[in-house]
C-alpha cells in the first residue's frame, strides 16, 4: 500500500478535505490530536474499523475510541447520564473519554463487543475538521504498532504505519502527549479506567467522588476483558525491557548506579530515564532526562518520545525513576508500568 504523507497545520482545508473523502471511502487516515496521533476510519462502518486493527496488529479484545466534532452524540449513545452532561461541558473539547451506553448504530467491533461506547471530542482543530468534514464519527487509537510508544511526532507515525495505511497528516509534536483520560459513567459513578491530563482532581471540582480502576495500577487479570483502551495489554514498550526504580530519590540513584556498572562489566547497554533534577548523578552515558519534576506536564509530553529514543540507541535494558500518584503522575506512572510490564523495583 502507498502512503501519502502531507505536513500540514489546520488552514490547509485542502489537504485535510482529501483526507476526509479518504475516510468516507472506507479507508484509513493518521491525523493529530492534542494528545498523540490517531489512527483513524469511520467508525460506523465495520469493515473500515477492521483496518485499523490490522495495520496495528491490534488485539480485537480491545475497544476504540470514538471521536466527534461537537456535542451531538445523540445517534451514538442510547442516553447520556447526567454526570456524563457534567463532564462534556466541563471539559470538551479536550483530553477526556466518557464511556457510555452505545446505541446501535456503533458496531461492536468498534466496542470490542461491550454494550458501552467510548467517546471523546478533540480540541486540536485538524482533528475536529476532519471529523466534521468526513461527516462521520471517526474510531481512532493511537497510531503506532500495537505494543509500542504512542506516537507524539508525524515522524513516529511514519516510522510504524508508513505503507499501511492510506494516509497520514499532521505536523507540530503533540502537546498532551499522553492518551486521553477515560472514565466510566454508565453505572452512575464516575471512575477512571485510564489516567490522563484531565485529572482525578480537576474532575472532583465539578462533580464530586471521582474513583480509581484498580486496574490503573495494577495488572488486569488475564480472565479479564478490558472496557477501555490500554487496560490490558503491554503498551506502550520500548524494545528493551524497562525497569521502574521507586523509593527515596538517592536510593533510586544509588540502586541505578550500581546496576548500570554491573551491566556495563559485562557489556550490557544501559538506558536511563531520568529528570533535570537527578541526570547528571547518573554514572551511564546513555541517560535521558524527562524534564523537571517540577513541571509533571512537561514529562508526561515527553514520555513516550523519551521512549523510542532509547529504540534508536539500541539499548540492551533500561531503568527509570518511578513518580507518584497525585495529578498528572497518575497518568506517568501507569503509562510507565504498562511499558515496564510491572516490573518495579522498591528501593
Amino acid at each position: 500500500m502507498e502512503t501519502k504523507v502531507y505536513y500540514i497545520d489546520e488552514k490547509d482545508d485542502k489537504k485535510i478535505k482529501e483526507a476526509s473523502r479518504i475516510i468516507k471511502a472506507g479507508g484509513t487516515v493518521v491525523f493529530p490530536t492534542e494528545t498523540v496521533y490517531g489512527l483513524g476510519a469511520n467508525a460506523l462502518d465495520e469493515d473500515a474499523c477492521k483496518k485499523i486493527f490490522l495495520a496495528k496488529g491490534r488485539p480485537q479484545d480491545n475497544p476504540l475510541i470514538v471521536h466527534v466534532a461537537d456535542f451531538d452524540i445523540s445517534k451514538y449513545v442510547k442516553y447520556i447520564p447526567e454526570k456524563a452532561k457534567i463532564l462534556m461541558e466541563n471539559f470538551w473539547p479536550g483530553p477526556l473519554t466518557i464511556i457510555m451506553p452505545k446505541s446501535d448504530t456503533i458496531p461492536y467491533m468498534v466496542t470490542a463487543g461491550l454494550e458501552n461506547v467510548a467517546i471523546r471530542m478533540p480540541l486540536n482543530k485538524i482533528a475536529r475538521k476532519l471529523i466534521s468534514y468526513s461527516g462521520v464519527p471517526i474510531a481512532a487509537p493511537s497510531a503506532n504498532i500495537s505494543g509500542r510508544p504512542s506516537p507524539t511526532t508525524i515522524e513516529h507515525c511514519i516510522e510504524d504505519l508508513n505503507g499501511k495505511v492510506d494516509m497520514i497528516i499532521g505536523g507540530e509534536k503533540c502537546e498532551v502527549g499522553l492518551e486521553s483520560t477515560v472514565v466510566d459513567v454508565s453505572d452512575g459513578e464516575v471512575i477512571i479506567l485510564r489516567p490522563g491530563a484531565i485529572t482525578k482532581e480537576m474532575m472532583e471540582e465539578v462533580i464530586g467522588n471521582v474513583f480509581i480502576d484498580p486496574a490503573v495500577l495494577d495488572k488486569l487479570k488475564d480472565d479479564e476483558k478490558p472496557r477501555a483502551p490500554g487496560m490490558k495489554y503491554r503498551h506502550y514498550a520500548p524494545s528493551a525491557p524497562l525497569t521502574i526504580v521507586c523509593g527515596d530519590i538517592n536510593r533510586v540513584i544509588e540502586y541505578i548506579n550500581s546496576k548500570t556498572l554491573e551491566n556495563n562489566m559485562k557489556g550490557i547497554k544501559t538506558g536511563i530515564l531520568a529528570t533535570d533534577e537527578t541526570v547528571n548523578e547518573y554514572k551511564g552515558s546513555l541517560k535521558i532526562s524527562l524534564g523537571s519534576r517540577k513541571k509533571p506536564g512537561i514529562i508526561a509530553a515527553n514520555l513516550f518520545d523519551c521512549l523510542r529514543e532509547f529504540d534508536k540507541i539500541d539499548v540492551d535494558i533500561i531503568y527509570a525513576e518511578g513518580f507518584g500518584e497525585e495529578g498528572i503522575n497518575l497518568a506517568i506512572m501507569n503509562r510507565l508500568k504498562k511499558a515496564a510490564g510491572y516490573n518495579i523495583v522498591k528501593v
